[in-house]
């Protein structure tokens, strides 16, 4: 039952049946507010440790509903939004955060319109119509979607909802932290690696740094080379707009960082490093082997910096401590990935 149908009954029921119906509300009001995400694992890696020279810890967020993060932050807006009773919510999105939209919004009982590019896999737009989710496909890229999903979102009723770019978006991610803080207790870790598309999980990272205390703790930023909208602007100083995605990382493709991501990047001590698609890819397959989990593209960038041996480099440089303590690795997950497409993937870069 949708909440317009429920308040429509409680205007034309008996008082017998508004008492049962106010039950129904009152569901639907504690739907408004318990989290939608849920504790996901963090969970030490033999094998990445091995390589990186001291203990990795991963924070697995490829297990939460939907598949990758996005639920944390996405799930928290949709709530909010819910409460200030909006009918419609209207989401661009690589794939990710349109899925956790779906998700929430079919749990909230409200209609949602995703907007995603072309490159858009075609088992994400599955998964978004089997949510109940209005699916429109337009936009060579993220950000040509972006632009019609403002104009759908003018409709009454409706509110448009950025995948990155919002206050109460960061504040959502932001519990990750406090999950990490919650587990490891007063331990402090050495580095946090976590991958960046439009600088929505980087933004509420930092945040959640900043509530418990870690504000020093590197954060090592990771892109594919053609989806690098971070490390661009750091080195402009300023935004800057990328000419295309041209990365296999699609779901990292947002051609313009959000600045609050920008400013974080100039106040903390953030490492960014770009990886080529070569890279991620063998650092997917070599994942898949080592934890038996496979992840997408984007969240292959972070495993790159372990893999293709990033995190020694940046200690042999003076940039990270050595020896480093615990090194979190953020596994974001996604949904954009299949072993039909690892396989297309090897084979584009003549990976046996």
């Amino acid at each position: 039952m949708s909440k317009g149908e429920v308040l429509w009954l409680l205007c034309t029921s008996s008082y017998k049946n508004t008492k049962i119906l106010k039950g129904h509300y009152s569901i639907m009001n504690v739907l408004q507010d318990k989290p939608f995400h849920i504790i996901t694992p963090l969970k030490e890696s033999p094998a990445l440790s091995k390589l990186a020279g001291t203990e990795v810890l991963m924070k697995l967020e490829n297990v939460q509903p939907m598949g990758s993060f996005k639920i944390r932050g996405i799930g928290h807006y949709c709530q909010e939004l819910s409460k200030k009773g909006y009918t419609r919510i209207i989401c661009s999105s690589g794939g990710n955060a349109g899925l956790a939209a779906a998700y929430a919004c079919k749990k909230l009982g409200i209609s949602v319109t995703i907007v995603v590019p072309e490159c858009t896999a075609r088992n994400v737009v599955q998964k978004l119509q089997d949510l109940g989710a209005d699916v429109v496909v337009t936009g060579k890229v993220w950000d040509e979607a972006n632009v019609h999903a403002h104009l759908l979102a003018e409709a009454p009723g409706s509110v448009y909802i950025s995948p990155f770019d919002h206050p109460l978006l960061w504040e959502g991610h932001s519990s990750l932290i406090s999950e990490l803080k919650d587990s490891l207790g007063y331990q402090k870790p050495g580095a946090l690696v976590v991958s960046v598309g439009g600088g929505g999980l980087l933004s509420g990272l930092a945040e959640g740094m900043s509530k418990v205390g870690w504000s020093d703790v590197p954060i090592i930023a990771m892109e594919t080379d053609g989806a690098h909208c971070l490390n661009a602007a750091i080195q402009a100083g300023k935004q800057v707009t990328l000419p295309d995605i041209t990365s296999i990382a699609k779901c990292l493709g947002a051609k313009t960082v959000c600045e609050r991501a920008l400013e974080y990047a100039r106040e903390r001590k953030v490492i960014s490093l770009t990886v080529d698609d070569r890279e991620v890819v063998l650092a997917i397959e070599r994942f898949l082997d080592d934890e038996l989990l496979l992840v997408e593209p984007a969240c292959g960038a972070s495993l790159a910096a372990v893999y293709s041996g990033h995190i020694q480099r940046l200690q042999q440089e003076g940039k990270l401590a050595k020896p480093l303590g615990l090194l979190i690795m953020i596994v974001c997950g996604g949904s954009a990935i299949s072993l039909s497409q690892l396989q297309d993937f090897k084979s584009q870069f003549g990976i046996n």
